[in-house]
């Protein structure tokens, strides 16, 4: 079931896996334009319109009101809103620890320091159809209310039948402030610009489709972003102490979020990796999303064979994947082998789907491999750091010359005059 690939020629592997990335196609882009530019002209008639347009739902008001609120709360399955209450707990514990403090370091008259403030408000993006995912909520919504930001705008797009219940439990638990009713471009506009109703915001964060990928990118600069989110990936390198039946159920979980989503099984065990083949077959048969575990692992699915455990390391480098599993018999020896990957799951009994939901590290990962320069979605995400300084007199005249070297150096007399200003070495004074 999965294409098998070795050293020789695994360099095919990794341009398939570089391609699941296509650029924006044309009309993607030509339409995420014209949306934007009918938001910033038109503000919220053109919001109210688009979701009309594409959504179907004519809103009185942007927002969901306390009492829409609780009547989603209650059609919410039994037990599941305190299991978010308890995965909220292990998420807020994790990031608690990513609080960052400020520094200062003085000498005489001499002091420079850095400061670390929270971002004032913040946009959180929350897809509508079949990935309308309450724990992205949590994982989003939680660290950035730590880091201390004062006001978490979520934005969902409305649905005739009312919100998924379970998105709005965890935007209860995880602090969202207000519940905006818009999605697609338009809301990632309306965020980035704002309208009459809507407060421009510093940063937008949460996955989306094309269209509100294209709009992130688009409006960058307006604001700032957390990623642009690819296809889901889990790289998992096995040796002859791997179960196969976790190895295949645990690459199907990837799998199953996107046709273009990618599993990649590494490992040193030839026969494991004809036992996992096996299991897939037998599994795939008895889930729901059997269709797209399909599409993905046949076009996108691949086992390499490999000699050592530390050149299976190295490829996972290579391919610096959003998820990586070490299903090896001591996975803590080769944990500080690996350069690039976004969150690492270690041993046997730690499945990739423990990070989605519960353990408490960030789910929202760099995918594609961006891991090999970018990092998950943190506290440090929704934070600025500026700095300070203050001399007195005695310590300008003593770095005065050095600092009007610089600036003629560089052919900036202005800056060399705003030193001399101060030491009344303007010739032309």
């Amino acid at each position: 079931m999965l294409k098998r690939y070795t050293k020789d020629n695994i360099q095919l592997l990794l341009r398939k896996l570089g391609e699941r990335a296509d650029n924006i196609p044309q009309k993607v882009l030509e339409t995420v334009n014209g949306v934007i530019a009918a938001i910033r002209k038109d503000g919220d008639a053109a919001l109210k319109k688009f979701t009309l347009d594409f959504d179907g739902v004519a809103l009185d008001s942007l927002y969901l009101t306390d009492k829409e609120a609780e009547e989603a709360l209650a059609k919410l399955p039994d037990g599941l809103y305190e299991t978010m209450e308890r995965a909220a707990v292990n998420i807020r514990a994790f990031h608690e620890k990513q609080r960052e403090e400020g520094f200062i370091s003085a000498r005489p008259g001499r002091v420079t320091g850095q400061r670390v403030l929270p971002l004032r408000t913040v946009g959180m993006y929350v897809p509508g159809g079949t990935a309308a995912y309450p724990s992205s909520v949590l994982m989003n919504a939680i660290p950035a209310k730590v880091a201390g930001v004062a006001e978490l705008i979520m934005a969902t797009p409305p649905k005739k039948e009312g919100l998924n219940p379970a998105v709005v439990a965890a935007a209860k638990i995880a602090g969202v402030d207000k519940i905006l009713l818009a999605g697609g471009a338009q809301v990632i506009a309306a965020l980035a610009y704002g309208t009459e109703s809507v407060k421009k915001v510093d940063k937008i964060v949460g996955p989306g489709n094309d269209y509100v990928a294209t709009a992130k990118r688009l409006v960058y600069g307006a604001v700032d972003i957390d990623m642009i989110a690819g296809p889901s990936e889990v790289l998992i390198i096995a040796d002859e102490t791997a179960n196969p039946a976790y190895v295949a159920a645990d690459l199907m979980s990837q799998a199953e979020h996107d046709p273009r989503a990618a599993a990649v099984l590494i490992t040193t065990d030839e026969k494991l990796a004809d036992k996992v083949d096996c299991e897939l077959k037998r599994q795939i048969a008895l889930l729901p999303r059997a269709e797209t575990i399909k599409k993905s692992l046949g076009e996108f699915g691949a086992v390499v064979i490999i000699d050592t455990i530390d050149e299976a390391v190295a490829l996972s480098n290579e391919i610096a994947p959003e998820h990586l599993e070490l299903s090896i018999a001591d996975p803590f020896s080769k944990l500080g082998l690996v350069e690039n990957a976004g969150s690492v799951f270690l041993g046997h009994d730690t499945p990739e789907p423990l990070g989605d939901y519960y353990a408490g590290p960030n789910h929202v990962l760099p995918t594609n491999g961006t891991a090999r320069f970018a990092s998950a979605l943190s506290v440090s995400s929704f934070v600025k750091r500026s700095s300070y300084l203050c001399y007195d007199r005695a310590s300008l005249l003593e770095d005065a010359d050095d600092v009007i070297r610089f600036a003629e150096a560089e052919g900036l007399g202005a800056h060399a005059n705003s030193i001399r200003q101060r030491l009344n070495k303007d010739e032309n004074a």
